[in-house]
Parts: C-alpha cells; structure tokens; sequence
C-alpha cells in the first residue's frame, strides 16, 4: 500500500533495526496501568507421523489496526465542534501505510511541540562534529524532552541560531506545512498535523538523517514524559490519557491564547508495542484551560474505545 500521506523511502530492515534499538533502551508510558497481555504464549507441538511435506504458509500480513477509524475520527471532530472546539488529526500505522485523518490540513502554531525540532538540530550537529554537549547540556535536553522545560528550549534555541534550526529540519524532514516563527519566538512555529507524523515516521526510521543512536536519544526521553511540566502544567490530556491501555512516547504542546482567546493544546508522539502508529492532534478550543484538556482527550477517547488501537 503507498503512504497516502507522501511517498517516503524507507526500508523494512531500517525499520527493524530503529525498532529494536527503540524497544531496547525506551521506557514506556501508560495513561493508566496497562491491562495485560493477552498475546497467546508459544505452544509445543507434538512430533507428526511421517508423511508429505506440505509447504509452509505465506506469513501473516499486518493486522489492518486502523479499521473503522474514519468513522470514529469523523464523530470525534464532530463532538469537539458542538463545544466550540476546531481539530485537526492524523493517525498512521506504519505497519501497513494506513493513514487516517480529518481531512483539516490547515497549520497551527505547535508550542512546546517545536521542542522535537530544536533537540532533532541540535542531536545532528553533535553527531556530525559540529558541536559538543556536555553534562549539563544532556540533563538539559533530557529535562526539556520529558518536563517541556521551557528555559532549556530558550538556550538551545538561542545557541543554534533560532529561526534556523527550523530551515534546517524543514529541509531534511521535507515539511511542506512547517514554518519558522514570524517573530523568532520558537513556540509560534506552525506545522500541520501532517508534517508532524511525517516526522515522526521518519525519525523512527532514519530517513531524516539523524543516526539511530541519536534518534533514541529522543525517543526514550518521550517515552519517560512526566505528568506536569517544569512550569506545572499537566501533561497527560490528549494521546496519554485517551490512549490510557497502550504504551505511548509523547511530546505535547500548550498555550493560552490564540487567535481570539483559544487555548491551544496539541498532543504528538509514538504509540504501541514497536512504535508501531504515530498520531498528531491539535485542538483550539474557546472554554477554559481545564476543559479543554477534557475535549482533546475525549476526541481521542471517541477514536479509540477502551483506550486501546
């Protein structure tokens, strides 16, 4: 099946090679504990008579694991309009190339979302020779990664040249809705849901052009986001809590207010064992911060039922 989003190269020995190193140093976050595993265990099969040897079965092809999603994304977008609220979404299962979204393509500022983009810049130029990150830079980074740390975002912004580090990403990323900041301030950096599973698709499997090992630097960071951020506010709406039964590495983004008073919250990230789908919302919604929380994880909750893809 192509990609229905853009046609991006990618191998499945790439894939399986970030997949493995991924699953071999990334925590994983629940929304609430996970239920447990229901995948049957290994059975022992007792030796057959002699007889013809049949050929062995083709495998398996991938579970479609989005199936029946349009619907529910459709009803999601329509619940969070009677609110007030406007969505926009993208989920892909890069299994089998299926992507669904809510047809709305227009881009929005990301907030603390743009983190991704300045650790992504300033991860490559450290692999290429280009710079050095000591000890307090790394716990920077981590913390920036994990907690949204708003002060390092400000510092590594400021050292690798601001506006761009998203010229940069933009080019090897191939964003076609991404743009830097109209007034250098990293958090007004728009995207579109679109480039921000585009992204991700291609973070997890190296055809951005950062290496592996510095890929997971990310990815295992997403996967340990803490409840709150530096600056206290919650964390889990969105993917985290409506997506509460399966393991999950977020980045989220917020802020107050835009474009006549909305509250913006976007939620990003890798979901499932072996990061199997990525998914982008983003929501501008006119109630107060606490509602608004509420709506863009009950959109997720509506696509998903039982917190589970």
């Amino acid at each position: 099946m192509r990609r229905q989003l853009v046609k991006w190269a990618m191998t499945r020995s790439a894939i399986a090679c970030v997949a493995l190193l991924v699953n071999g140093c990334a925590a994983q976050v629940w929304g609430t504990p996970p239920t447990a595993d229901d995948t049957p265990g290994a059975t022992s099969v007792a030796p057959q008579a002699a007889g013809p040897v049949l050929p062995e079965a083709p495998p398996a092809s991938p579970t479609a694991g989005l199936d029946g999603l349009d619907a529910r994304v459709r009803q999601a977008t329509a619940d969070a309009a009677a609110s007030g609220a406007d969505i926009e979404t993208v989920v892909l299962d890069r299994d089998t190339d299926q992507t669904v979204s809510n047809g709305v393509t227009k881009p929005f500022p990301i907030a603390s979302v743009v983190k991704l983009f300045i650790a992504d810049d300033l991860l490559l130029q450290e692999s290429e020779g280009k710079t050095k990150l000591s000890a307090a830079d790394r716990k920077s980074l981590d913390i920036m990664l994990r907690s949204s740390d708003d002060s390092a975002a400000q510092m590594f912004w400021d050292r690798s040249g601001q506006n761009a580090i998203i010229a940069r990403v933009v080019a090897r990323y191939g964003l076609t809705g991404t743009t830097a900041p109209y007034n250098g301030h990293w958090d007004v950096t728009q995207s579109t849901a679109s480039d921000l599973v585009r992204y991700y698709d291609m973070l997890l499997d190296g055809t951005g052009g950062l290496p592996p090992e510095q890929a997971n630097v990310i990815i295992s960071n997403l996967a340990q986001s803490t409840p709150t951020g530096t600056d206290g506010y919650p964390q889990r709406f969105g993917i985290p809590e409506g997506l509460y039964a399966e393991p999950v590495a977020v980045k989220q983004g917020w802020f107050c207010c835009w474009n006549g008073g909305n509250q913006l919250h976007v939620s990003t990230g890798m979901i499932g064992p072996e990061h199997r789908y990525v998914m982008a919302i983003s929501s501008l919604d006119p109630t107060g911060a606490a509602a608004a929380r509420d709506n863009i994880t009950q959109a997720v909750k509506t696509m998903f039922l039982g917190g589970k893809i």
